[in-house]
């Protein structure tokens, strides 16, 4: 297990790297210890969870919402709960985002720690202390910024992911190399899905690369003032599309990054639009997708990223670099029409 510690603006949180789910009960005594998981993880790895205490919630982007919350924290009551007691997510990004949140405003505030459990929550979701619940068709409207106290990364988890949850989990190591690193956008041209999956070593390589891309920006700007909305690349459409459909969050930050590659060409004159296209269906992503444009674009003009008639859009100048420009939603509009 190697530990390294970063600090962000109002406290410092553990990674703990090639770790083990046995070595939670050095970091949380179990008799304080809450464990949050999803029925997936909980059938596929419940040996695991032997002596803790479970709270465990129905699988699914559908069931983080407010009632959720609710129903969490009356079992929290149930087990005598208190302030020093530590909250403990074990599982993809809907579970890290709901377990943050819980942990925020339970008692006013009690620790927690993830234990992620997927590509996507290892590589950005439980990274940043963005937790929250959808209202709607709104996406994580509701929530707070508050970092947890530690990040277990075990790995074995890995080992009953589905496929079509590494394809989900992708779409966000491909948009960190779109806006950061061009140099892993050509690893992941020269590689593939099957590469990643039988290579630990090279697994191990570039979830490293994405979780300290995600958290230097963080660090940098924890309460999305500047660089951090880069990290929205792809996601102020795909919100839309993702709970308009009922698509999986990955493939609609997919669809969204092709729409963005499509205004920056436009704004920037950005040259790469194919070749961010390739490498989405590569890892077996959509980048296109028709879509109901009036109802998208409404749901835009209620986008927490709005402000007023404009919106905060992320987009290219080129492969590892990326900005942020605002846009009159009459703007965003016609471009988004002409696609």
């Amino acid at each position: 297990m190697t530990k390294r510690s970063y600090t962000f603006s109002s406290s410092t949180v553990d990674y703990l790297f090639n770790a083990s789910f046995a070595d939670l009960s050095k970091l949380v005594p179990i008799e304080k210890g809450i464990i949050i998981t999803d029925e997936n993880i909980y059938k596929s790895h419940r040996k695991r969870f032997a002596g803790w205490k479970v709270i465990v919630l129905q699988a699914g982007e559908q069931y983080k919402v407010q009632s959720t919350v609710d129903n969490v924290i009356n079992q929290l009551i149930e087990m005598g709960a208190d302030r020093k007691s530590v909250i403990i997510g074990v599982g993809g990004g809907v579970v890290t985002d709901l377990a943050g949140y819980v942990a925020g405003v339970y008692m006013r505030g009690i620790k927690c720690g993830f234990v992620p459990t997927s590509i996507l929550s290892i590589v950005d979701a439980a990274i940043g202390g963005k937790n929250g619940v959808d209202v709607g068709v709104y996406k994580n409207l509701v929530g707070l910024i508050r970092q947890p106290s530690f990040l277990l990364f075990d790995f074995s988890f890995l080992k009953t992911l589905p496929k079509e949850e590494w394809i989900n989990g992708f779409a966000e190591v491909i948009k960190h190399a779109c806006i950061k690193d061009a140099k892993m956008f050509k690893l992941l041209q020269e590689n593939n899905l099957g590469s990643f999956r039988k290579d630990e070593k090279l697994l191990q390589s570039l979830i490293l690369k994405n979780v300290l891309i995600k958290t230097k920006v963080v660090i940098s700007d924890e309460f999305e003032n500047g660089d951090r909305k880069l990290l929205n690349f792809g996601h102020t459409m795909g919100h839309a599309i993702e709970n308009l459909y009922k698509i999986p969050h990955g493939h609609a930050v997919s669809i969204g990054m092709g729409v963005a590659c499509n205004v920056s060409t436009k704004i920037t004159g950005f040259r790469d639009t194919d070749a961010v296209k390739t490498v989405l269906k590569k890892y077996g992503l959509p980048p296109d997708f028709q879509f109901d444009k009036d109802e998208a674009l409404r749901i835009l003009r209620s986008d927490k990223k709005k402000d007023n008639d404009a919106i905060s859009y992320v987009v290219l100048d080129k492969i590892g670099k990326a900005r942020t420009v605002v846009l009159q939603f009459a703007e965003l509009d016609e471009m988004v029409r002409s696609l």
